[in-house]
């Protein structure tokens, strides 16, 4: 061989050699570090079978038409049951492969899509938005004055680190001292919820740029406020890779996950496994059928198909959706693949706003909100993060008792029926130390 040939040959070896090395030492210290931490607690079988009473007592009452809850363990499944009804209108069992709207679930996967990007470092958390988004780069925030409103100029620019801590100060238009102007560019609420998009024409991306021309309600870094902030970041995906959003998706996460089950519009043939949305009834705690359209069921299989939305867009399982929390709550990696770095995991998944999320012990990180503190948030650990979506499904990872809790209901506009609770402490009161 040519010598020059021989060591670019011995070069790559060494730089294979050390990826490799990297990896492994990666996991090492990720593991010994998850070590330290877990409380060594397992759940007791007998105890944890009393879940199945806990859900089948609000179906019962009607409070939820049917329910899916799923909890893991060090990457095992320990539970995993089905209640009530898919559809109970037409005597449709709910079965645990059962699929879901699972709105602002969305959002950390898509917060992961991001953080992939920044690992190779085509963006960066401090880079502004406008880089991506030239409507955003003379962003301007209304402000109440004694004589109504008043639109003044950003004090800074958005940046990626301000859309995944959701303290950019851009909301779902819903608030009063924006809500004509949004509507009048076909955001916010009107005919449907601000977050809904999935009977759009056009692509989410040509939505979000409108939305720059739109003023906020905060001052970016001011405030934490709920708004289109990932789905914004779903266009900077999308912008710097080159690929639709729902094919990113598809070719870094959920399918190297085996996420068979996720997507943005369901294929045909799986429509019979679809979920039916409920509504809450004025005065009583039972739900009817939702209506067809926007506000109820939704374009999820007759849809345009064009609008993928990075905030609340998908749909999924349990299981599949706990694929991707155990890869989360692994530091980043699963079955051998690494999808993010710990120290990235770390940042996901600790508080980095301060107290303007809460001052009672909860926080947010990139892409989930956190609990600070024992009893801030029920059972759950200091150390767990989690989340929900509009339709009542919800999930909690904690890393301390190696957990991953992931309950599934369809219920729109949610109203806090108090299964989501029931379903925690039910979990928790099963924990016992391990013999």
């Amino acid at each position: 061989m040519h010598p020059k040939r021989l060591i670019q040959s011995s070069s790559l070896l060494l730089l294979g050699t050390f990826l490799l090395f990297l990896t492994v030492a990666q996991g090492t210290a990720w593991a010994q570090y998850h070590d330290s931490l877990t409380s060594g607690n397992v759940l007791d079988p007998d105890q944890l079978s009393q879940v199945d009473s806990v859900l089948q007592h609000y179906v019962d009452e009607g409070r939820v038409a049917g329910v899916v809850g799923l909890v893991m363990q060090d990457g095992e499944i320990v539970y995993e049951h089905a209640a009530g009804w898919a559809d109970r209108e037409s005597n449709r069992r709910m079965g645990t492969d059962a699929i879901f709207r699972i709105a602002s679930q969305t959002k950390a996967i898509t917060s992961a899509a991001i953080l992939m990007l920044v690992e190779e470092g085509k963006i960066n958390l401090n880079d502004p938005i406008s880089r991506w988004m030239p409507t955003f780069v003379n962003s301007t925030v209304a402000v109440q004055t004694d004589t109504g409103r008043a639109i003044v100029p950003a004090n800074r620019p958005i940046t990626i680190e301000h859309l995944l801590t959701h303290t950019s100060g851009i909301s779902y238009g819903g608030s009063s001292l924006v809500a004509d102007l949004y509507k009048a560019k076909g955001l916010g609420y009107g005919d449907t919820y601000g977050w809904y998009t999935a009977d759009d024409e056009e692509p989410i991306c040509e939505t979000m740029d409108r939305l720059g021309t739109l003023p906020f309600v905060a001052q970016p870094g001011s405030d934490w406020v709920y708004g289109y902030n990932t789905d914004i970041l779903g266009c900077v995906v999308e912008r710097v890779s080159g690929l639709p959003l729902d094919q990113f998706f598809l070719q870094r996460i959920s399918g190297p996950l085996g996420m068979e089950d996720t997507h943005f519009f369901l294929p045909p043939e799986k429509e019979e496994r679809l979920a039916t949305v409920y509504t809450p009834t004025e005065g009583s705690n039972r739900v009817l059928r939702a209506p067809d359209g926007p506000r109820g069921q939704g374009n999820y299989v007759e849809g345009p198909r064009r609008s993928f939305a990075g905030g609340a867009g998908l749909l999924s399982t349990a299981r599949d959706y706990a694929r991707f929390l155990e890869m989360i709550r692994r530091g980043g990696a699963l079955d051998g693949k690494r999808y993010l770095s710990p120290h990235t995991i770390a940042l996901m998944t600790s508080n980095q706003v301060g107290d303007l999320f809460s001052d009672e012990g909860m926080g947010f990180g990139l892409g989930f909100e956190t609990t600070d503190r024992l009893g801030a948030n029920g059972f759950t650990s200091a150390g767990t993060f989690g989340w929900s979506g509009a339709y009542g499904t919800d999930y909690e990872v904690d890393p301390k008792e190696d957990l991953v809790t992931v309950l599934m209901i369809q219920v729109v506009p949610y109203y806090g029926s108090g299964i989501r609770e029931a379903f925690e402490s039910a979990v928790y009161q099963a924990l016992v130390p391990a013999e």
